[in-house]
């Protein structure tokens, strides 16, 4: 890229960042579909950790579409751009030290694949929030599935849209066989030995 001049060997390293926080960083990476429970699990986790001193940032989809996102929609390359922006947004956190919850739909292995690319395989760590479309149907805590089936929202992901199951996860939470403190519990398990390796 002409006249682009990055001074990446003239800023401090992650290892005097983390030095300071007394604390690794890593991309906790949350996905699956609308209603799963990403976002009530990462938001407790992250409270959890707080409570403890460590420094955390939760990354939502809702919330990142209404700022950083707002001008992308949902056709795939708007979905690929996404991802890619917070998965620059999750490495620029992770190399300060700082303990990163992902929460994002994240449909196909390409995009997850996309994002352990940018973030680094070390760092990532792609946890399943898995749930039956019916069971998020039936939660519906945000009305989408409504909207999606009067058709008010086209290219719904698990309707109109494929979602792409893993073939593999580092952590798979299954949401409607558990209780979200068990869930919490499991997430925040895996964290803690992520964060000490």
């Amino acid at each position: 890229m002409e006249n682009i001049h990055p001074i990446f060997d003239r800023t401090l390293g992650r290892a005097d960042r983390e030095s300071l926080l007394g604390q690794r960083g890593i991309v906790l990476w949350l996905y699956g579909l609308s209603g799963s429970g990403k976002s009530t699990i990462a938001a407790a986790v992250e409270r959890r950790f707080h409570a403890e001193g460590k420094l955390t940032k939760l990354l939502d989809g809702d919330n990142i579409r209404s700022g950083l996102n707002r001008g992308l929609g949902f056709s795939d390359a708007d979905r690929e751009e996404n991802i890619r922006r917070i998965a620059e947004v999750a490495k620029l956190f992770v190399h300060t030290g700082v303990i990163t919850l992902a929460s994002f739909i994240t449909p196909t292995r390409s995009l997850r694949q996309l994002a352990r690319d940018i973030v680094g395989e070390s760092d990532f760590h792609e946890v399943f929030v898995d749930c039956p479309f019916e069971v998020c149907a039936e939660r519906d805590v945000k009305g989408l599935y409504a909207k999606a089936n009067s058709g008010k929202i086209t290219a719904f992901t698990g309707k109109d849209s494929s979602f792409e199951r893993p073939d593999s996860a580092n952590l798979v939470i299954e949401t409607d066989k558990e209780t979200v403190d068990s869930s919490v519990d499991r997430l925040y398990t895996y964290a803690l030995e992520s964060v000490a390796r």
